[in-house]
């Protein structure tokens, strides 16, 4: 797996992640252009330091137009005293901030998808330099991380916890029972490899982690955001980062799934117009129909149809009835057999 380089990093902070009490300020990150030689963009970080006890980072805005995640760290970042916490608590809601701050899934300034850049590089471009202080400066700070994503512009999802394999069976233990204490509706194990995501280098650290799907289509929806700060909540609270008298609702039970390989995500074959056959939520079988990709600039071409290669649930639907060869139009995930 390719490191963090060891050169420190370029961004400087304005808080003292060792000081205790709550303290809001900005990371510095240098960009130098023709409006301002000497200038830095400024993303909003918070630190909650109250004694000894675990240390906890929740983030969002990894990739900066999915809100709900943003709405609820900045709910968290109002409500919570130090006589709420034990330890330490690092709030960043908007960690690709140039992205977040267009509402674009990657940066406008260099095109970087913050989630594909890990471990970063401190002498490399904006969303680089922020992926390398993540992994050197905010992860050895801390035993936990939640990374709260949804489906951004293009995708709406059922809200869902999403968790990265791994074959300690330990670590596979923790996540699992922080995913109960979330307890959104799905949770789904990945058996991806990749290892420029952010969870792969948690992995890596010993940390215990997991990102969320909560929603999408570019807007923030009530019902999700309820089911993240109720859930946020219960997570913090089971790493002991939230005191034990700190009030929580119960956990309802999450459907514990997993993603087996690329045969559970269904692409466009062509481009033209997708009519969609089945509902986010649908449980389908391998060689139902999923929709129709119709062409309008040759209306006397019959469809394509699109159809499903296994049995599963639907739990992710592209938003776009526009689509190009490539573009994602389902995402399906199947039970565990041994739950």
């Amino acid at each position: 797996m390719a490191q963090a380089k060891s050169e420190k990093t370029r961004i400087a902070c304005e808080i003292d992640f060792d000081k205790g009490g709550k303290q809001q300020g900005y990371l510095r990150l240098p960009h130098s252009v023709h409006r301002s030689a000497y200038g830095w963009i400024g993303i909003p970080i918070v630190c909650i330091k109250n004694g000894d006890g675990p240390g906890v980072l929740v983030q969002a805005g990894n990739h900066g137009d999915e809100y709900e995640g943003q709405v609820v760290i900045a709910k968290l970042i109002r409500e919570l005293k130090p006589k709420d916490i034990r330890g330490r608590l690092i709030l960043f809601p908007m960690a690709n901030y140039p992205a977040a701050r267009a509402g674009t899934r990657v940066s406008p300034i260099d095109q970087g998808n913050l989630n594909r850049l890990f471990p970063g590089d401190p002498h490399g471009t904006p969303t680089q330099m922020i992926a390398h202080y993540i992994v050197s400066e905010l992860l050895p700070r801390v035993q936990y991380v939640f990374d709260l994503h949804s489906g951004g512009s293009s995708l709406e999802l059922i809200p869902t916890v999403d968790i990265r394999y791994s074959t300690d069976a330990k670590r596979m233990k923790g996540v699992i029972a922080l995913a109960r204490a979330f307890g959104a509706p799905i949770t789904y194990i990945g058996h991806g490899t990749g290892t420029t995501m952010l969870s792969a280098q948690t992995e890596h650290l010993g940390i215990l982690s997991f990102a969320t799907e909560l929603g999408g289509i570019g807007t923030v929806n009530p019902a999700n955001v309820a089911i993240a700060e109720k859930g946020i909540r219960r997570v913090l609270k089971h790493t002991g980062v939230l005191r034990s008298n700190y009030p929580v609702e119960q956990a309802p039970p999450t459907r514990l799934t997993e993603i087996l390989g690329d045969a559970y995500y269904i692409y466009a074959p062509d481009e033209g117009v997708f009519e969609p056959a089945v509902e986010l939520g649908a449980e389908v079988k391998k060689g139902q129909k999923a929709g129709a990709i119709h062409f309008p600039e040759s209306p006397d071409r019959e469809p394509v149809d699109v159809r499903f290669p296994i049995a599963g649930i639907v739990i992710c639907r592209r938003i776009g009835a526009r689509v190009q060869i490539g573009d994602c139009v389902y995402h399906l995930a199947s039970d565990v057999k041994s739950a």
